[in-house]
C-alpha cells in the first residue's frame, strides 16, 4: 500500500476535493460559489448565442455566395427580431366593388347631417350602420358634430384605391373633401377610417 504525503499533485487534488468536507462552512461556501458560477454562465452563453446571431451555419458553398452578394445585418443596431414567420401576402386588386361605394357615399351623406338640435348620439346613430363597431367606438365617439365643417355632399366617390378587401375613395363636400377607407367586414362593406383634405 502507497504511503499518503503532504507532496505531490495528487495531494493538492487530496486537498481540493476535500475542501468542501472539512466543515459545514467549508460546504456552504463551495456550493454557494458553485451557484453563482452555474448562473452566472448561464446569463452569459445566452447573450454570448443571442449577439452572434443564434443561426445555424450556412453550409461552405453557400456560405461563401451570400457573403459576397449583401452583407449581413448588424444584430446590435436591430432592437427586435425582424424576420418572418410568413411570407407577406399583398392585397389584390380589383375592381372598385359597388356596394362598397355606395356605403361610402351613404356615409358621408350621414356624416355632413349634423343639423340644429341633432345630438352627437343621434348623429353616431346615423353613421352605425356604415360603420365598423372599432371605429364607432374609438374614433367617432370622440368626434362632436358641432364641428363637422360640412353640410352637404356635393359630388360622387372618386375611387383612389381598390382592392378585394377595401376599396379607398374621395367624396367632395361643401367644405373639405373626406378621403374614406371602405373595408369588407363579415357584416358587409364598413368604414373603417376616414380623414379631411383640403
Amino acid at each position: 500500500m502507497p504511503i499518503r504525503t503532504n507532496r505531490g499533485r495528487a495531494a493538492v487534488y487530496r486537498r481540493l476535493w476535500g475542501f468542501p468536507l472539512r466543515s459545514p462552512r467549508h460546504l456552504t461556501g463551495t456550493v454557494v460559489v458553485v451557484a453563482a458560477l452555474v448562473i452566472a454562465i448561464g446569463i452569459a452563453v445566452p447573450k454570448l448565442l443571442g449577439h452572434r446571431g443564434g443561426d445555424a451555419p450556412a453550409p461552405a458553398g453557400a456560405q461563401g455566395a451570400s457573403s459576397s452578394s449583401q452583407p449581413a445585418p448588424d444584430s446590435t443596431t436591430l432592437p427586435f427580431s425582424t424576420r418572418l414567420t410568413a411570407p407577406l401576402v399583398r392585397p389584390s386588386s380589383a375592381a372598385p366593388n359597388p356596394e362598397a361605394l355606395n356605403v361610402a357615399n351613404l356615409w358621408a351623406r350621414a356624416w355632413v347631417n349634423h343639423s340644429a338640435g341633432l345630438t352627437p348620439a343621434q348623429w353616431l346613430d346615423g353613421l352605425r350602420p356604415y360603420t365598423t363597431e372599432e371605429y364607432l367606438a374609438s374614433k367617432m365617439s370622440t368626434v362632436d358634430p358641432a364641428n363637422v365643417p360640412a353640410t352637404a355632399v356635393t359630388g360622387d366617390p372618386v375611387v383612389v384605391s381598390s382592392y378585394t378587401s377595401s376599396v379607398q375613395v374621395v367624396i367632395p363636400t361643401n367644405g373639405p373633401k373626406l378621403s374614406i377607407t371602405v373595408s369588407r367586414t363579415d357584416a358587409g362593406w364598413r368604414v373603417s377610417e376616414y380623414d379631411q383634405a383640403s
